[in-house]
């Protein structure tokens, strides 16, 4: 069997999408998931990029126990030393540097020639060399490079000491025959010494998966993925898209190190904290993965679940068998959901979580998994300084839309009543009334977890304020509590 090393970015390019960003802590969180999950290389961020960052590559380095831990440069000196001092704790440590490679980034973005392109692919990889011993080289925008430059290029980096190149597809542009052809010509035209080839693929043209694959199948050793398919734009290639095709198909005798029944929780839990809903048909791990509506496909797999099941649902983490949570559950049942969900929690926070729940599952027929979710992140909020205190709106055809909010700021006591066009709006604009600040919402998104006029409502929000955005959660079964709430979170962003 052949390996093939899984590389996440999630807490890397994941987390550069708008509204996912993590604090220290969380990302840690994040990172011990990814180690229970099997990952080979943690990309942890982009030091130089900003001292959060580079603090966050440090207590990753020194938190994990048998992961590579990598970090960001551009073909810069500073760069690549920020990098390397962040990486110090490592117990195995790379340098992730490149430069774009394409026409468009040499002419536009660099104002450059092809040679001198070349020259500071090989100082660069010559620097981080003196530092770290596993270097991987980054040809950005590769997908449209030339073939024959991107050739030389990446003997270059190899010669000089790289020891993997990653020949990433940045816009998402290539077809995934063009991409498999691309990476079985470095293959054939490059003496590759001991380094691997790497794929890393955008899903702008929906291709990511495919277009990895196909990298595989042509000789790429090292996939680079992201949880949920998180990523800039439209996002990157799906870890556990590549992993289950992979493992789906046996005659490829190609194996990962991933332990796939830690997939689902993992999932879940990103999709939590990074406050990224995944929709309903997502590969793998989307709630309708694996249901079955069709009267047709319902008597199949009654019958036998190969019919329309070419993955095991408990492969991935889902147990058929879950205990059923409900009003009358204990804490115990709570809490070993919240452990299914990769979620562990001390006796005190599980007390707090369990009177949240019993409040949600007083007005709800079924608590599903999004459910405790949603419970388990609000707890995040729970330093923040301003808290709803209380509220209560008016709405009606004819009548006057009121809202009155009461907040709690820093442990004093405030009130407000305002009036709107409809509940949501009375309510907020009371917030406003008590907060006093200049902010307008940008983006506002509800979403049901599930289906029914009990469920639980998720909202996302991003707020501008004084030319920043900032984003806000929540999920209530009130969906215009939660949206005053998912207001306050994104408030409390900027409000010190």
């Amino acid at each position: 069997m052949d390996k093939l090393f899984i590389f996440d970015t999630t807490l890397r390019d994941g987390e550069q999408v708008p509204g996912c960003q993590l604090n220290t802590i969380e990302k840690i969180e994040v990172a011990k998931a990814l180690e229970m999950l099997g990952v080979d290389v943690i990309e942890a961020g982009f030091p130089v990029s900003s001292p959060g960052d580079f603090n966050s590559v440090v207590e990753i380095s020194k938190a994990m126990t048998w992961p590579t831990i990598c970090a960001l440069t551009r073909a810069v000196e500073k760069d690549i030393e920020v990098a390397a001092q962040a990486l110090k704790y490592a117990k195995k440590k790379r340098i992730h540097t490149g430069i774009g490679t394409s026409e468009y980034h040499i002419r536009y973005k660099f104002n450059s020639t092809q040679e001198e392109i070349l020259e500071r692919a090989i100082a660069c990889v010559k620097y981080a060399k003196r530092y770290v011993e596993d270097v991987e080289f980054y040809a950005e925008d590769a997908g449209r490079t030339d073939n024959e430059y991107l050739a030389r290029v990446v003997q270059a980096v190899v010669n000089a000491g790289a020891t993997v190149v990653n020949i990433p597809d940045t816009t998402g542009y290539c077809l995934p025959t063009e991409y498999g052809a691309k990476i079985k010509y470095l293959i054939d035209n490059v003496d590759m010494k001991n380094a691997i080839l790497s794929t890393h693929c955008h899903q702008d043209l929906g291709m990511a998966t495919a277009n990895s694959i196909m990298g595989v199948l042509n000789g790429a050793r090292q996939v680079e993925v992201t949880i949920n398919g998180i990523g800039e734009r439209a996002g990157n290639t799906s870890l556990e898209e590549v992993v289950m095709a992979i493992r789906s198909h046996k005659e490829l005798k190609i194996e990962t190190n991933i332990n796939t029944q830690r997939i689902y929780p993992t999932s879940r839990m990103i999709s939590s904290l990074m406050n990224m809903p995944i929709q309903p048909n997502k590969a793998i791990v989307g709630r309708n993965a694996f249901a079955h509506s069709s009267g047709i496909h319902q008597d199949g797999v009654l019958k036998n679940l190969s019919t329309y099941e070419i993955i095991d649902p408990k492969d991935v983490g889902i147990d058929d068998n879950a205990i059923v949570l409900t009003a009358r559950s204990g804490r115990a049942a709570l809490k070993n959901r919240l452990s299914l969900l990769g979620i562990e929690v001390d006796d005190d926070h599980l007390s707090e979580l369990y009177q949240r729940f019993l409040e949600i599952a007083d007005r709800k027929k079924d608590i599903t998994d999004e459910d405790i979710l949603a419970l388990a992140g609000k707890e995040t909020d729970k330093m923040h300084r301003i808290k709803l205190d209380f509220m209560q709106t008016t709405s009606g055809k004819g009548v006057k839309c009121i809202g009155v909010v009461g907040l709690d700021i820093a442990g004093e006591k405030f009130q407000a009543s305002a009036t709107g066009n409809g509940p949501v709006d009375a309510a907020i604009k009371a917030v406003k009334e008590i907060i006093k600040r200049q902010m307008v919402i940008e983006e506002f998104l509800i979403q049901a977890i599930n289906k029914g006029s009990d469920d639980t409502g998720k909202v996302h929000m991003q707020v501008s304020h004084e030319g920043q955005n900032y984003y806000g959660f929540s999920a209530h079964t009130d969906i215009v509590v939660a949206s005053v709430e998912a207001f306050i979170n994104a408030v409390n962003k900027f409000v010190i």
